[in-house]
């Protein structure tokens, strides 16, 4: 998938595999549908990092989940 150019749809794919790879117990709290295109460029960078991580300490997903909520709408 190319994330490069802002979409909706990119935003859905992005929280869904954040939301897989954090293992979240209640993510259906987090939904693409809660983020608009105007904070993409800080959900791909958070995006990258999430992806890039090899484990979460449970501080390193407080901290994660905690910005996904300060980006919501």
């Amino acid at each position: 998938m190319n994330l490069t150019s802002p979409s909706q749809e990119n935003i859905e794919h992005m929280i869904e595999a954040m939301k897989k790879k954090l293992q979240l117990v209640n993510s259906g709290l987090i939904q693409g549908s809660d983020y608009s295109l105007q904070q993409y460029d800080d959900l791909k960078e958070l995006f990258d990092m999430v992806m890039k991580m090899p484990s979460f300490s449970v501080r390193d997903m407080e901290e994660i989940v905690s910005e996904l909520g300060a980006l919501k709408k």
